[in-house]
C-alpha cells in the first residue's frame, strides 16, 4: 500500500513556519475500515509511524470528550450518505497535549454509487490561534495606550490655553465629543493635529474657543437641570 505524503501548508500567523498537518484515507471494507495515515497524522496524535496501527477506536479515543459524539455522528453520516465534511474540534495526543484541529474531507463513491472510502486532511490550528490571540492582545494594548496619549495631549493643550485644571479640561473634551457625536479620541486627535500644524495659532484658537463654548453650555445646562 502506497504511503501518503504530507501536504504543503501556510498560515499568515506563522509566516515561514508550516502548520502541523496530515493526510488520511479510510477504506470502508466489509471486514472493517482500514486506514492510511501520512507521517503528519501520526505526529498530530503523538506517535511515530510504526508505533501504532490506526483504527477507528484509536481515532475516536483521541477526540476530546466534549467533541467525540459530534465527530462520530458526522463521520457515520458521511460514511452512509456520502458528501463532504468539515469539523473544527480538539484532539488529545498520546502525551496529553490538547490540539485544536480542522479536519475536512469527502466520501469516495464506488461504481454503484455507494461510499467506499473517506479521505481528507487534518490541520493543527493551535499555534495559529495562539499567535493571533497574542497579536490581538498586543494591538489592543497598543491602541489603548495610543488613545490615552492623544487624549492626555489634548487635555494639556486646553489646560495651557484656558488655564484650566486637568479634570475641567477633560470634561470639555467629553462635552465636545457628545455635541458632535464623535468619539472622544477623534476630538482629541483633531486638536493635537491643529496644535502641530503650520497654521496652529489661528485654527487652534478657534478650536479651543469652540470646545470652551460646548463646555460652558453643558455646565449651564447642568445648573438649570438642577
Amino acid at each position: 500500500m502506497t504511503e501518503l505524503s504530507d501536504l504543503y501548508t501556510y498560515s499568515s500567523a506563522l509566516g515561514d513556519s508550516e502548520s502541523d498537518a496530515g493526510i488520511f484515507r479510510v477504506e470502508l471494507e466489509p471486514a472493517g475500515p482500514t486506514f492510511q495515515w501520512s507521517d503528519g497524522m501520526f505526529r498530530l496524535h503523538g506517535y511515530q509511524r510504526g508505533e501504532v496501527v490506526p483504527t477507528l477506536e484509536l481515532i475516536f479515543a483521541h477526540k476530546h470528550p466534549d467533541d467525540r459524539e459530534q465527530c462520530e455522528e458526522i463521520v457515520g453520516q458521511v460514511s452512509t450518505t456520502g458528501g463532504f465534511f468539515c469539523m473544527y474540534h480538539r484532539i488529545v495526543d498520546a502525551h496529553g497535549k490538547t490540539r485544536r484541529v480542522l479536519t475536512s474531507g469527502e466520501a469516495v463513491l464506488g461504481d454503484d454509487g455507494s461510499v467506499v472510502a473517506l479521505e481528507g486532511v487534518t490541520v493543527d490550528l493551535s499555534r495559529t490561534l495562539q499567535r493571533e490571540t497574542e497579536q490581538t492582545a498586543r494591538d489592543a494594548v497598543a491602541g489603548a495606550t495610543a488613545t490615552r496619549t492623544v487624549i492626555d495631549q489634548a487635555r494639556g493643550i486646553l489646560m495651557g490655553q484656558l488655564k484650566l485644571g486637568s479634570d475641567d479640561a477633560f470634561q470639555m473634551l467629553v462635552s465636545t465629543s457628545s455635541h458632535r457625536n464623535v468619539k472622544l479620541v477623534v476630538v482629541a486627535a483633531e486638536l493635537v493635529q491643529l496644535a502641530n500644524s503650520p497654521e496652529a495659532r489661528t485654527y487652534l484658537d478657534r478650536a479651543v474657543r469652540a470646545i470652551q463654548l460646548h463646555g460652558r453650555a453643558d455646565h449651564a445646562g447642568g445648573r438649570r437641570a438642577g
